[in-house]
């Protein structure tokens, strides 16, 4: 029996990057992933994959800063399979500024994506899980979870405040058998962060070559980025969970940058 067999897993981002290959690792091991994603076309293209293979998955369109939208999404998980029993949060954007130039708009528009989304899409699972007495939720945090980088306020305060949300969620949720974990990746390389390479190269005046290997895996023990199927691992582990002891914990998955 494979270890997830007909649970229902929510990942939100579902349809690129680290969130496809938690949903893909998902089917695989017998989950039913429901894809969770701004682009609900991108979302369809990745179910109708895990289709294809052979697994069930359910495409919902969910912009993670809309509470009735969310709302409706995961009543909708519900409406179709009866139950939802991990929620990984893991949609996110990035937007690289110095804090005396950050625009008001993006700080509001990071910590929404961000913090937000994680808050309303775990209130929107919670009941379900609870009156289950299960649940595994599990955010999408960061090395920056645990430390600074310049240009990156709002997402180093929105990565370090899931931390606090997974801690708060792990008291309450005990009773009633819902753990939360918070996995922090270093850099993989994922649009997100391709998309950061030229970006910082124009804030310091650096080539794209030395953004690589003097900002981005200067702290990793073998100059290697973070895979996602690296980061799968950690967030399955996680979801795999038959107890709370670990419930409360995040984990650093960065190829030795930041050692607790």
């Amino acid at each position: 029996m494979a270890r997830f067999d007909g649970k229902v897993a929510i990942v939100t981002g579902a349809a690129s990057g680290i969130g496809k290959e938690i949903a893909l690792r998902f089917a695989a091991e017998g989950a039913i992933p429901v894809i969770a994603d701004l682009n609900l076309d991108a979302a369809e293209a990745t179910a109708a994959e895990i289709r294809a293979k052979g697994g069930d998955a359910f495409a919902v369109a969910m912009n993670v800063t809309d509470e009735a939208q969310v709302d409706k999404g995961v009543a909708d998980v519900v409406a179709k399979y009866g139950r939802v029993d991990i929620l990984v949060s893991n949609a996110g954007i990035q937007i690289v500024n110095p804090l005396v130039d950050f625009a008001f708009s993006d700080w509001k528009k990071m910590l929404a994506i961000h913090l937000d989304g994680a808050f309303l899409t775990t209130r929107a699972c919670l009941k379900h899980m609870y009156a289950a007495n299960y649940g595994r939720v599990i955010y999408m945090g960061s090395v920056h979870s645990k430390e600074a980088s310049k240009l990156k306020a709002p997402y180093v305060t929105a990565k370090h405040g899931l931390i606090g949300l997974a801690k708060v969620l792990a008291k309450e949720g005990a009773e009633h058998n819902v753990t939360a974990n918070v996995v922090c990746p270093g850099f993989v390389r994922t649009p997100l962060v391709e998309k950061q390479i030229p970006e910082q190269a124009a804030a310091f005046g650096i080539s794209e070559a030395d953004v690589i290997s003097k900002i981005m895996l200067k702290d990793t023990i073998d100059t290697t980025f973070t895979t996602t199927d690296e980061v799968a691992d950690a967030v399955l582990f996680f979801a795999a969970a038959d107890t709370c002891v670990m419930s409360g914990q995040s984990l650093v998955v960065s190829h030795g940058w930041f050692m607790q």
